[in-house]
């Protein structure tokens, strides 16, 4: 499954956050001043680049400090090291990648329009953060630790939606004989890997892929209907 969000079906309903992505406990106290947030704030999109332009393995400190503009020892003032301020990098994206919501336009009670907005909304906010998707994957195959917070994260979301497919079950708008945790799985695989090979995978030069033609609308219209014949959804 792709790092960030799963797509969420039942977003109506409340529920615990997601484990982050992030090893908060790695992370200082934030700085007393205005001025020392915005410095801190500066090294951590400085970092954000860097390993996004770089990869997280071939990333240098020194180029962090070049883009930030800062001194070595300015930037020790607020992290360790490069694996702390990626962990800062993870802390502050943290919000963009928490799903959206539906939107004051859809209705709750429409199944197709509920899985609809929020694969929408997770390939929109996959879109805005797509390097950093893609760094998060070399990331996963080099650090046990964000690999088991990463796990966590999307056993959470498909969990959640797992219990939207049982509640549509019960209702007897979808196939009973689901599994409806191992469909929440495939489904919402099949959405992340596709969105990863849009907007992740790379040409020659190194330039992402696009969609070409097909804009978000209609990447969500054959991934809605994917959902709903997978979940035998009913009208």
């Amino acid at each position: 499954m792709a790092a960030g969000n799963l797509p969420i079906i039942d977003d109506e309903r409340p529920s615990a956050p997601p484990p982050s992505l992030a090893d908060v406990t790695m992370l200082r106290e934030p700085p007393a001043t205005a001025r020392g947030a915005r410095t801190r704030d500066g090294i951590i999109a400085a970092a954000r680049k860097v390993f996004e332009q770089n990869g997280f393995a071939d990333a240098k400190l020194a180029d962090v400090y070049a883009e930030a503009g800062c001194s070595t020892g300015t930037f020790y003032l607020y992290f360790a090291s490069k694996e702390e301020v990626l962990q800062a990098v993870l802390d502050t994206v943290r919000d963009d990648m928490l799903h959206p919501g539906l939107g004051e336009h859809v209705d709750p009670s429409d199944p197709r329009a509920v899985i609809e907005a929020s694969i929408r909304g997770y390939l929109e906010a996959f879109r805005r953060n797509a390097l950093l998707m893609r760094l998060l994957e070399q990331v996963t195959t080099i650090d046990a630790g964000f690999r088991s917070r990463r796990i966590a994260r999307s056993r959470a979301f498909a969990e959640r939606n797992a219990r939207g497919i049982a509640d549509l079950q019960s209702r007897g708008l979808a196939d009973p004989a689901l599994d409806p945790y191992l469909t929440a799985c495939a489904l919402s695989s099949m959405v992340s890997r596709l969105a990863y090979h849009m907007f992740c995978m790379t040409e020659g030069d190194g330039s992402v892929l696009s969609t070409g033609e097909l804009s978000i609308e209609e990447l969500a219209d054959v991934c809605t209907t994917l959902w709903v014949r997978g979940l035998g959804l009913k009208s």
